[in-house]
């Protein structure tokens, strides 16, 4: 079984840029995309063998989540009761027979930090939520999580410490959502490696020196180890500021 998540930043524009092109290549059993930035009717992806589900941000151009998927889930939620999230369309909870799928776009606590307390608010209630997903069946968390949680997942790590994304705040979030038994799964497989990034800023040159930041995450409750084949980084696909990245599980773990 292999899911991939990607933040688009702007699906439209990422589709003139060859999403379909990855997307069919990759023959994905579940897609996900965040900051899709369209409402219902803006797009019309024929994605033939596929269920669509869609969580739309009522700003326009702005935030919204999707996922596609070939299995038919059980059942489907849209936010986790919080009035903002669910108006700025950034999660999505997919229910299958053996685990929970839940896609998220994580809140930006902005360049001046303006809404790091509303991020971590953030924060608290989607630990809540997953914690209450993994007390019923496994949980898998993925998408546009925000922030960088160690040194070795961001290549300036001196320059950005306190900044939005790299703050001691967030990443302590994102220790004790590991520590209530879930796994970053990239990391069980690549503890050690360097320059492994997601995120590049559109500044001349930065991506093509790697200089960048591992925001985007396949993050599963524990139980789901047996089933983890691997977890890696598609920096080559371009289309976004963000590259794609991918989970594969054991279909017998």
């Amino acid at each position: 079984m292999k899911l991939v998540s990607w933040n688009v930043n702007g699906l439209r524009a990422c589709v003139r840029k060859g999403f379909l092109d990855y997307f069919y290549e990759q023959d994905a059993d579940i897609f996900c995309v965040q900051e899709t930035k369209l409402q219902e009717g803006q797009i019309d992806l024929s994605l033939e063998g596929y269920y669509q589900y869609w969580n739309y941000a009522q700003k326009k151009g702005y935030s919204g989540t999707a996922v596609f998927t070939k299995e038919e889930p059980l059942s489907v939620r849209y936010g986790v009761g919080d009035d903002e999230s669910e108006y700025e369309g950034r999660i999505l909870t997919l229910e299958y027979e053996d685990f929970y799928l839940v896609n998220v776009y994580t809140p930006n606590s902005q360049r001046d930090l303006a809404r790091l307390p509303y991020r971590l608010e953030w924060e608290d209630r989607m630990k809540d939520h997953l914690v209450r997903l993994s007390e019923v069946k496994q949980v898998i968390l993925c998408g546009d999580l925000n922030v960088a949680h160690n040194e070795i997942d961001i290549r300036n790590y001196k320059s950005n410490a306190g900044n939005s994304g790299f703050t001691y705040e967030e990443r302590g979030k994102m220790t004790a959502l590991l520590e209530e038994g879930f796994i970053d799964t990239f990391r069980h497989f690549q503890p050690d490696m360097e320059g492994a990034y997601t995120w590049w800023s559109y500044m001349n040159k930065v991506r093509e020196r790697n200089i960048g930041w591992r925001i985007d995450y396949f993050i599963a409750t524990k139980g789901m180890l047996p089933k983890l084949k691997s977890s890696y980084i598609h920096p080559h696909v371009l289309g976004s500021d963000h590259c794609p990245i991918v989970l594969e599980l054991h279909a017998d773990g």
